[in-house]
């Protein structure tokens, strides 16, 4: 009678045993998706397609050179995407965990300026083996939790003069490093990073006409005594770049070709004469916009513009759905982020903007940025995620828009 009645009994606890297993991994399951932001996810797969489609058969012998690459750069990005929306990144708005990694950040972009070899005229890569590092594109994001996390600890008092100083050498010390490798593009971008968080930081207008002031005299004093001579030339040149079609105007000039050749329907996948023939420099980075509406026409320029506005909409949408200002910051950041980078990268693409070699998110050739750019939308999720978790319903309201 014992054997029976004990018997059932370990049946039983092994049963629950079971059933606890698989509860708790439908749970990390549930975790996963429910932190996941599958409309966001739904809106960059067109663009990652479009940008590996483009770069198939760019290179030398037209080789799958930067597809491959490429596609191993999206995977490593999508699933650092998807851990980054698990993890809780609340110990971030505390201690001193944000400092060091900025001190971090500066010690390597001061290093490349003395032990790194320059590439394409600049300092700005690291060696680290098989692949190299382009150390600015995660200082950005470090740039955006530094100024996140000041500002959302001194809305209250962010009238006063000293925070727009402060927050502007938390910028100004990485944008200085990065201007003397030189890389003018990515120094501007740290530039409107910073501008963008004290303007919806709730700056008053006083101190919005004060930066505006400081902004003009320091592009006359850099235009005047800090640009080399190149650097002009190359600012000024999508102004009339006939002037010098072989030198400085020849790769706005082979941009704008590109791009107008492409006309309502496109050349076609494929067939496009300016990048697969070279004519368009840099075509599978600076250029690939150019690229690909050479090859998708105005239609597929149109279909590509619509998927990075559902982007902007979703980033938006999260980040204004943070439980705290530092939440919310950290958002508005990263789409000032995606947003400097479309607008420079296209702008230069069609003429309208100097060209400055900065890349187009999710489409350009590059680990870099592209991995940046992920593991920054995963935290974002992450910290959406966790701030409903810890009452969600009851957030800081007190950022204000100017």
């Amino acid at each position: 009678m014992g054997q029976i009645l004990i018997k059932p009994m370990a049946l039983s606890f092994e049963g629950r045993r079971s059933q606890g297993r698989a509860a708790g991994s439908a749970a990390k399951i549930g975790r996963l998706s429910s932190g996941v932001d599958w409309e966001l996810v739904v809106a960059i797969l067109p663009l990652v397609l479009a940008g590996l489609i483009t770069m198939k058969g760019l290179g030398a012998g037209e080789s799958d050179y930067f597809f491959n690459r490429q596609a191993i750069w999206v995977a490593a990005g999508f699933a650092l995407f998807f851990f980054a929306s698990t993890v809780d990144w609340r110990f971030l708005r505390n201690g001193w965990t944000l400092v060091a990694l900025y001190l971090a950040g500066l010690g390597v972009l001061a290093a490349l300026l003395v032990f790194s070899e320059a590439v394409r005229g600049a300092q700005s890569w690291l060696s680290l083996g098989i692949f190299s590092l382009e150390p600015a594109e995660p200082m950005k994001l470090v740039l955006v939790l530094i100024l996140a996390k000041y500002f959302s600890r001194r809305h209250v008092e962010i009238r006063h003069t000293r925070h727009i100083f402060v927050s502007g050498l938390y910028a100004g010390l990485p944008t200085l490093l990065i201007f003397l490798q030189p890389d003018l593009g990515s120094a501007a971008i740290f530039f409107f990073i910073w501008l963008g968080v004290i303007l919806v930081s709730g700056v008053s207008k006083r101190h919005i006409a004060l930066v505006g002031t400081v902004i003009v005299c320091a592009a006359l004093i850099g235009w005047f005594y800090v640009l080399a001579p190149y650097q002009k030339a190359r600012l000024s040149s999508f102004i009339d770049p006939w002037r010098d079609p072989e030198g400085v105007g020849y790769n706005a000039l082979q941009s704008v070709t590109a791009v107008g050749s492409g006309g309502f329907w496109g050349r076609g996948i494929g067939f496009g004469t300016q990048s697969r023939l070279e004519f368009l420099p840099e075509h599978e980075t600076d250029f690939i916009f150019a690229a690909f509406a050479e090859e998708w026409g105005f239609l597929g320029v149109s279909v590509l513009l619509f998927f990075f506005g559902v982007v902007f909409w979703r980033i938006m949408k999260a980040a204004w759905a943070g439980h705290s200002n530092f939440e919310k910051l950290f958002g508005i950041g990263l789409v000032l982020i995606v947003l400097a980078h479309f607008v420079i990268n296209i702008g230069m693409n069609v003429g309208m903007l100097p060209i400055t070699g900065i890349t187009l998110p999710f489409l350009s050739y590059g680990g870099s940025h592209i991995i940046t750019l992920f593991f920054g939308l995963g935290m974002l999720l992450g910290m959406k995620q966790y701030g409903y978790e810890s009452g969600g319903n009851q957030r800081e309201s007190d950022l204000t828009l100017i």
